[in-house]
């Protein structure tokens, strides 16, 4: 008895032509997400950076009601794992970055970037009093009115661009064509905070003196 054969039934599937319309629909669609995954991951560094500032400006206060003083700033010079790195140093004057080692605090932003931290005089040299004045200054840009004056001490993120920064490594990013942020970075007693814009992204926390001092006197450290 003889056998049928049926045909041979022709396999499914795409043809060059159908897999590269996908290809293409998909890569629309990909590249549609990108900006908006780009900056979601953005705000979230933005919001984590926040945190970590708000921490380091506890950490400061803190360290003033312990010590009757700011600390020094630490070398921005210093690499990442060396003996002067993240101490603070008595022999800088008024700017440099963050003391994370002294304070326990984060080195670096959400960027990979130290913070800039500059504190008056007056307020780290020796035991401050409730008549020490602050000689910084919170302007709304560099040219325009104050935000806030007689400042003891003012700490920087340099945000998404990094400009002005200083890294783990010790070498300090070029600095921002851009006045208001090169006003950040160039350890003069004048600091820019504004809404971001495209060309600052910058973020600036500052201690109050009426805060660091009514902390003060709450811990009986002043008068």
């Amino acid at each position: 008895m003889s056998m049928s054969r049926h045909p041979q039934q022709p396999q499914a599937g795409f043809s060059l032509l159908e897999m590269s319309i996908v290809l293409a629909i998909v890569g629309l669609l990909l590249a549609g997400l990108l900006p908006t995954l780009s900056g979601q991951i953005e705000q979230q560094r933005g919001n984590e950076t926040r945190k970590q500032m708000n921490d380091i400006k506890d950490a400061l206060i803190g360290y003033a009601i312990v010590n009757g003083r700011l600390p020094y700033p630490a070398s921005a010079s210093a690499v990442t794992g060396t003996a002067s790195a993240g101490v603070s140093d008595s022999t800088l004057t008024t700017t440099g970055v963050i003391p994370w080692v002294t304070l326990g605090t984060s080195e670096t932003d959400a960027w990979g970037r130290r913070f800039t931290y500059s504190a008056t005089n007056s307020f780290i040299a020796s035991n401050f009093a409730l008549t020490s004045t602050g000689s910084l200054a919170i302007k709304i840009t560099t040219t325009g009115t104050n935000v806030a004056t007689g400042i003891p001490a003012v700490l920087v993120s340099h945000g998404a661009n990094g400009y002005g920064a200083y890294t783990p490594q010790g070498t300090q990013i070029v600095a921002s064509s851009d006045s208001d942020e090169a006003d950040n970075s160039n350890a003069n007693n004048n600091f820019v905070s504004h809404d971001p814009t495209p060309a600052f992204d910058d973020l600036v926390v500052w201690i109050s003196p009426n805060i660091l001092f009514n902390r003060m006197v709450a811990a009986g450290k002043l008068p």
